[in-house]
């Protein structure tokens, strides 16, 4: 892909004990001169995050938000979803390094390879064709985004079943009910 605007690189871990400098690495490997922006912050939502929300203020038609992937973006499907087709219309690319196959250069040559209309009366079938066509180029690009969430209420869903499995065996999880801390200031 060819950028012509300011090249935006967006990196996002969810607690301090992850490290981001592996998708700074991508990024910078992939587009040298963009501008890293890096959190720490759920990607449960795709509101609060206040280097993302410095790029989204920013950004304007020809510029690229670079990602590592697409669930540094958002692992919230609809959200991500929405976001990335409000992106695409007010003309912002997007690169997501381990799926290229939903960047917007990659859906927009989809939505530019149209079967041309002749102007006699297929051309009813064609339309249907070519809006199938931009159909199942948006499910491919839900689908990445329904992937990022999934994975995260696996996680969640995982944990929980570990802190029952754990009190069904008699350990303390969290901290013990009227215990009260001393501390020195």
């Amino acid at each position: 892909m060819s950028a012509t605007g300011t090249i935006y690189g967006y990196c996002r871990i969810s607690t301090e004990k992850q490290n981001v400098k592996r998708q700074i690495r991508a990024i910078i490997a992939n587009y040298p001169t963009a501008k890293i922006y890096e959190e720490v912050f759920t990607g449960r939502k795709t509101t609060g995050r206040k280097e993302l929300e410095k790029i989204l203020k920013r950004v304007k038609k020809g510029d690229t938000i670079v990602f590592d992937s697409v669930s540094r973006m958002s692992r919230n499907a609809e959200e991500g979803f929405n976001l990335y087709m409000q992106l695409y219309n007010d003309g912002v690319n997007l690169v997501f390094l381990n799926e290229p196959y939903i960047s917007t250069d990659t859906y927009k040559q989809t939505a530019d390879t149209q079967i041309p209309l002749t102007g006699t009366d297929t051309d009813i079938i064609l339309k249907a064709v070519n809006e199938y066509i931009l159909k199942i180029a948006e499910k491919q690009i839900k689908i990445a985004f329904e992937q990022a969430q999934k994975e995260v209420d696996d996680l969640s869903k995982r944990t929980k079943g570990g802190i029952e499995t754990a009190r069904n065996k008699g350990k303390q999880i969290g901290a013990i009910k009227g215990r009260k801390f001393n501390v020195k200031k």
